[in-house]
């Protein structure tokens, strides 16, 4: 640890994605709690929404021994709905979720504090505004419970607080309890990420647009505004990578005090022997449920490649992805069977009862099932982006052509009722993962790809792809990784140049590909957890010392 920062005694960590696993930031914090807890053993506390019974939850582990005297404490006083227990992640760090509906009936009174103390807007609020920001005032609530009781008044206690879903939480302490230094992480600014989601040139044009009358125009004042706000007032302002900073500093009028790059763990990914066993395990699964829904023999030595993540169009290049594989699917060169999916939750309404029967039973097929590239059906099938532009390329699953492509549109949890496996126990049998990203502030997808040893395919629009060049990696495939330069008009030429990465892979030798695997890991390597915390440490010396000044300036 560098001695030259002050470390915090206790380290309070809330998002709405503790133990609720639903995007990125749950990736961030899992992965980062085993080497938290290494250095603040049970003083490291994430703090999570508690959805009850809902299967979110699965990696809760109830501990009502844990801080039991408090919670005693907090039952008889009737202040605040809490559980305590683990989160069965590497480090089994100590978790408080949070009940905020206590609270729900006093949010017009909760809101007019927030102006009145801050000036957040929250008159134009819709949507998920209100619950995140119920549940962020009840996490600083928590908190402040917890120091109160516990004495900490001679302690340095950090609070550091994710997206703007849970900016009333550090705006809260700021006002109730000013001792507590707190931190707010913005991984993707609201506006940023809405402009470019609505196809506006968000990189040509950054230096001219206005945070303020973007977030009117794209209507979301009331997130832009609370965002803006915890970002001013916050002890430390981070981001997760130079190409969000720059957003940052543009569109919430203040560029991040520290650059905060997510890291990963080797102890999410098995090694030796039982690498082998799951990659061939993924591989297996894989290739059975594609031939079942294809009703044809898949070759077992057919390229697996897939794309995945949150389910935006545009901004995570799922277009390009659909026009690589059409490009690839009419070229002579590519001479073994592919199979591409799109591991991107969609709206589903079912699992295919047709295909699960055929999986459940084994039962043999040699025609394919009606529409053969989606393996649940869609609410509003109709008027899904990514089939619409499947089914508008002509893609058509017969076993003349040589790629197919399958959307799987769901959460791979291990229970989506086709392929029943966790996505990280998928993602270990690809052969290449793609994600031509248009916004990405960072890029846990590339990263986790590359962890496992799957070469990966990215953009320099990606925090991740700009880190990667940094570490000397992207010019070509056979570095693990390839970066290819994006930018508001040269669509096509990325397209082209992820057709040739897959093209090149696709002819590589036994030993040729195997070197290229060890390239990714040796690359993942350098983005572990053990060597990024070192930005966390700087920040919360930050956040300590800015908190201190405030106090005293105050006192």
């Amino acid at each position: 640890m560098n001695k030259t920062f002050e470390m915090p005694d206790y380290i309070f960590e809330s998002s709405w994605e503790v133990c609720n696993k639903i995007g990125g930031i749950y990736t961030v914090l899992s992965t980062k709690a085993q080497t938290l807890q290494n250095t603040w053993p049970d003083r490291i506390i994430f703090i999570g929404p508690d959805l009850g019974k809902d299967e979110q939850m699965s990696d809760f582990i109830p501990d009502e021994t844990l801080f039991a005297p408090w919670q005693e404490h907090i039952a008889a006083s009737g202040e605040l709905l809490i559980r305590t227990g683990r989160w069965n992640v590497p480090g089994k760090p100590p978790v408080i979720l949070v009940d905020p509906t206590p609270l729900a009936g006093r949010r017009d009174e909760l809101f007019y504090a927030m102006w009145d103390d801050f000036q957040v807007d929250s008159l134009h609020a819709y949507g998920d505004y209100d619950e995140a920001c119920i549940f962020a005032w009840a996490a600083g609530q928590a908190i402040e419970s917890f120091y109160r009781y516990h004495h900490l008044d001679d302690k340095r206690v950090v609070a550091l607080f994710n997206e703007w879903t849970l900016g009333m939480g550090a705006l809260y302490l700021k006002r109730h309890l000013p001792a507590v230094a707190t931190l707010f992480t913005t991984h993707a600014t609201s506006v940023g990420r809405s402009i470019a989601g609505n196809n506006k040139p968000l990189y040509a044009n950054i230096s001219s647009y206005d945070g303020d009358q973007m977030a009117r125009e794209l209507h979301m004042q009331a997130k832009h505004s609370l965002e803006k706000q915890a970002a001013l007032h916050a002890d430390c302002f981070t981001t997760v990578s130079d190409i969000t900073a720059i957003e940052c500093k543009q569109l919430l009028g203040k560029a991040p005090d520290i650059v905060t790059p997510n890291g990963f763990e080797r102890n999410f990914v098995p090694e030796g022997q039982q690498y082998t066993h799951k990659r061939d395990q993924a591989r297996a699964a894989l290739i059975r449920v594609a031939s079942k829904l294809l009703g044809r023999p898949i070759h077992p030595n057919a390229i697996l490649l897939s794309t995945s993540g949150r389910y935006e169009y545009r901004n995570k290049g799922l277009d390009v992805f659909i026009d690589v594989m059409d490009q690839l699917r009419h070229d002579v060169r590519l001479t073994r069977e592919v199979i591409a999916f799109i591991l991107v939750p969609a709206w589903v309404h079912d699992v295919r009862a047709d295909l699960r029967y055929i999986l459940e039973h084994d039962y043999p097929t040699d025609t394919p099932l009606p529409m053969p590239f989606c393996t649940h059906w869609l609410h509003q099938m109709e008027n899904d982006r990514i089939l619409n532009y499947i089914l508008q390329k002509r893609f058509t699953n017969q076993a003349p052509e040589r790629l197919k492509i399958i959307f799987v549109p769901c959460y791979l949890t291990g229970n989506d009722g086709i392929f029943n496996i966790p996505y990280y126990d998928l993602l270990i049998g690809m052969d290449a993962t793609i994600y031509p990203s248009y916004y990405e502030p960072w890029g846990y997808t590339p990263l986790e790809s590359i962890a496992f040893g799957i070469p990966t395919i990215t953009t320099d629009l990606a925090g991740f792809g700009l880190w990667a060049r940094k570490e000397g990696a992207g010019n070509n495939i056979a570095q693990g990784v390839r970066v290819i330069h994006r930018n508001e008009y040269n669509y096509f030429d990325v397209a082209n140049q992820i057709a040739e990465s897959v093209l090149t892979l696709s002819t590589g030798n036994k030993a040729a590909l195997a070197a290229i695997r060890r390239r990714c890991r040796d690359l993942a390597s350098l983005a572990q957890w053990n060597r990024f915390i070192t930005h966390y440490q700087a920040a919360y010396d930050l956040a300590l010392r800015n908190a201190r000044s405030r106090t005293h300036t105050h006192a």
